[in-house]
């Protein structure tokens, strides 16, 4: 890894795919919010990710391995936080008017959560899935669970999803 700039910082973050799961640390801005990190401009085609742990989900049972560096397509990326317990502000305005915490359970890959979608109080789910148009949603008070790892039960407080590789379900 080359040294970091004056204005570069690193953060510990996660990062979920079709078939595994990363945890490392990646290099941004200074002043950047890595909790939306992806939805800003520049984000690389491939994300740098240092000292990685990678859990494979294709075999049983998973399998664990560790690099010291690794290069993560960012289209491959499904699921995307900061690991805990760091957390930022959340992306939203709490005292904007007409909108409501929507519950859901959602698929993404093999990892089950359970959160909120923030939504106008005009719309329901459907209607808020078909006219978004972000390749990035932000999701809430989400607990993250998969059966293939029954020791892995986590709570994040903010995280992003690729809402075209994610099944949505009502609570």
């Amino acid at each position: 890894m080359k040294p970091l700039a004056d204005d570069e910082k690193t953060a510990l973050v996660m990062l979920y795919t079709k078939n595994m799961l990363v945890r490392g640390e990646i290099v941004v801005k200074e002043n950047a919010r890595v909790s939306i990190w992806l939805r800003t401009q520049g984000v690389p085609n491939f994300i740098h990710v240092l000292a990685p742990n990678v859990i494979l989900l294709e075999g049983t049972p998973p399998k664990s391995l560790t690099y010291p560096e690794i290069f993560l397509p960012t289209a491959e990326v499904i699921a995307f936080h900061l690991a805990p317990p760091a957390s930022e502000p959340f992306d939203y305005d709490a005292s904007e008017q007409n909108r409501m915490m929507q519950p859901v359970n959602m698929l993404v890959a093999s990892f089950m959560l359970k959160g909120k979608l923030r939504i106008s109080t005009q719309a329901d789910l459907a209607t808020y899935l078909d006219v978004s148009s972000t390749g990035w949603m932000s999701v809430y008070e989400a607990d993250i669970t998969n059966p293939y790892l029954p020791q892995f039960n986590l709570h994040v407080p903010m995280l992003l999803v690729s809402p075209t590789h994610v099944s949505f379900g009502l609570v």
